[in-house]
Formats: structure tokens, sequence, C-alpha cells
């Protein structure tokens, strides 16, 4: 994945990673392993990656940052109605 594709892709909205894999045209577990990669290329560059993490649509339980992909089910309630994480890019100030 083209580095400037995903931050032109992020920049306009938070996607998740089944719409970046969508639009991008690879796998999700393509786009999880690019993406932990990009996270660690962009602390040299004039962007961040924003995350905000998954969560539970029934009880509210929020899943931890570090989580790229959507979760299989909450620990709390056992919910598999599971909102998965969002993507975004800021520039830095």
């Amino acid at each position: 994945m083209l580095r400037k594709d995903l931050i032109e892709l992020l920049r306009d909205k938070s996607m998740d990673l089944v719409e970046i894999a969508r639009h991008l045209e690879v796998s999700q577990k393509d786009v999880e392993d690019d993406l932990r990669h990009f996270i660690k290329s962009l602390k040299h560059a004039g962007y961040r990656l924003v995350v905000t993490p998954a969560y539970c649509r029934k009880c509210d339980f929020t899943f931890s940052k570090d989580k790229l992909h959507k979760p299989g089910k909450c620990p709390e309630c056992h919910s598999t109605w599971i909102q998965g994480p969002l993507f975004d890019i800021e520039q830095k100030v």
C-alpha cells in the first residue's frame, strides 16, 4: 500500500479496516499489517494516525486502542454487536 494513498484516503473521513481494504482492493490482514508499520513511520512525518477504539454497541465496553481489527465479541457482555476501530489522519500542529 502506498503511504500517499492511505494519507489521502484517511484525511477525508474516518474509516474502518473493511472500508480501507475495500477501497484499496487488498485484504483486511494486509491493511492491518500496513497500518502497524504506518503508525511507526508517521512518527517522523507531519501526520499522525488517530485511532478511535472498537466498542461494544450493547454495553459500551471500549477496547484498547492497540486492537486494530474488530474483536469477535465483548469480554463484558459477550455480545458480537461490535463497532470496529476507526482510523483517521490528522496533520501535526
